[in-house]
């Protein structure tokens, strides 16, 4: 079931990309399947350039992601990508890297068709100034916790007070470590 919805999502997204399924529809009937342990999903190609389900044990090319990677996902595809194993062939795997990378939905467009132009357009934008302002606040939360834990209940140390805390016992382990060879010359002149 999860299979078959990613690849109807992807699908619906290649609909709006047809430079997509023309760098794809060179690679019909050629299989990938992309590992997140300890999910695989198995992608066919046929020949417009949509994927299909695919349950092969031999695949053209074989994509792992490992689960450690994915808080990279929060910086977008392309920082995944340094992290992807693949193995097979080296053309395939580098169209779909460039469609999947490049594949994006227009939230705006595929509402247009539903609400209308004009009513999409606000529809998204609303949500957009809603998502800053939810990102606003939660920074704001987080700076005014930092200030809180950092100035008026000090269980937070700042790093220019850190820093000058190391200084410091740098000097005094240094001044520490003169002052026993100077007792130790004293002592062996007795």
């Amino acid at each position: 079931m999860l299979a078959s919805s990613a690849i109807a999502g992807l699908n619906h997204l290649l609909a709006d990309a047809p430079w997509a399924r023309e760098r794809l529809a060179p690679f019909a009937g050629r299989t990938a399947i992309f590992v997140l342990k300890p999910l695989e999903l198995g992608l066919g190609i046929d020949k417009d350039g949509y994927f299909s389900d695919a349950a092969t044990t031999e695949p053209d090319v074989s994509l792992e992601l490992p689960l450690a990677s994915l808080p990279k996902a929060m910086g977008g595809p392309d920082a995944l990508m340094s992290d992807i194993r693949i193995s097979g062939n080296a053309d395939l795997a580098d169209a779909l890297g460039f469609v999947l990378r490049k594949l994006r939905w227009d939230g705006e467009e595929a509402l247009s068709r539903v609400i209308g132009d004009i009513a999409a357009h606000r529809a998204v934008g609303t949500v957009r100034s809603l998502a800053g302002w939810h990102r606003q606040t939660a920074q704001n939360l987080l700076e005014n916790l930092a200030e809180y834990f950092g100035e008026e209940q000090p269980v937070l140390v700042k790093r220019h007070a850190l820093e000058d805390f190391s200084r410091t016992t740098t000097v005094l382990r240094d001044d520490l470590a003169r002052l026993e060879k100077r007792l130790r010359k004293l002592e062996s002149r007795d």
